[in-house]
C-alpha cells in the first residue's frame, strides 16, 4: 500500500523515536500544524501502522516498520548486530579526511561510549558523509542504517547531533540487548580501545 507523502513523513518521524509520543511533538517535529497529522495519525492507526498504547500517545507497530522497509529481528540477528567487530571492521572516528582521532568502535555498545566523547566535528564529518549508516549495514542493522539516513535529512549539527545520536542509538543497543538475551553490566560497557585511546578524545 502506497504512502501519502505526509503519511511517510510521519512515520519516519516517528520511527527516530523508540518513545510514544503525543500528536503534537510528532507535529512540532514535522513543523506542520497539528490537525492535519492528527488526522493522519488516525489514518495511519486504522492502517495498522501506528497504535495508541495510552489516551493521546502514538507509537509505530511492526507493520509500521515494514511499511518503511524495515523487517523485523530475531534473537540469532541481535546476537550478530552486537557481536565484537574485529580492527579491520571496527569503526575509525575522523575529524575529516586524512584526519583521524584514533578513536575506535568496536561494537554498538563501544560506539555508544564514544558518540559521546569524541569531537563534535567528527560526528558531524561521518554523518553526513553516511558513514555510521554503512557501517550499521556491515553490522547486519538495518533499522539503525535507516534511522541514521533519516537523521542526516535533518541536518542537525553541534551538540543537538549528539544528543539525538545518543537518543537514537542507545535505546537500539538496549533493545537488541534484551532481544539478544545477553547481558552488559554498566562496568563492561567500556571496550579496550576505550582504554587504549581515551587520551585521543
Amino acid at each position: 500500500m502506497s504512502l501519502s507523502p505526509i503519511k511517510q513523513e510521519i512515520l519516519e518521524s516517528m520511527f527516530l523515536s523508540d518513545k510514544p509520543q503525543k500528536a503534537m511533538e510528532i507535529a512540532k517535529e514535522l513543523h506542520r500544524e497539528f490537525q492535519p497529522v492528527m488526522m493522519h495519525l488516525l489514518g495511519l492507526t486504522r492502517m495498522g501502522y501506528v497504535t495508541s498504547p495510552e489516551k493521546g500517545l502514538y507509537i509505530l507497530t511492526i507493520q509500521g516498520k515494514g511499511a518503511l522497509g524495515i523487517s523485523e529481528i530475531n534473537k540469532e540477528k541481535a546476537a550478530a548486530i552486537l557481536s565484537y567487530a574485529p580492527h579491520d571492521k571496527a569503526f575509525n572516528f575522523y575529524k575529516s579526511v586524512g584526519n583521524p582521532l584514533n578513536v575506535h568502535a568496536h561494537n554498538l555498545r563501544d560506539f555508544t561510549v564514544k558518540i559521546d566523547r569524541v569531537d563534535i566535528a567528527s560526528l558531524e564529518f561521518h554523518l553526513k558523509r553516511g558513514d555510521f549508516e554503512s557501517w550499521f549495514k556491515s553490522l547486519g542493522d538495518e533499522e539503525l542504517a535507516k534511522k541514521m539516513e533519516l537523521l542526516k535529512r535533518r541536518e542537525l549539527t553541534g551538540e543537538d547531533l549528539r544528543k539525538r545520536l545518543h537518543a537514537v542509538v542507545d535505546p537500539r543497543f538496549r533493545t537488541l540487548t534484551k532481544f539478544s538475551g545477553q547481558v552488559f553490566p554498566e562496568n563492561q560497557t567500556h571496550s579496550h580501545s576505550e582504554h587504549t585511546h581515551t587520551n585521543n578524545l
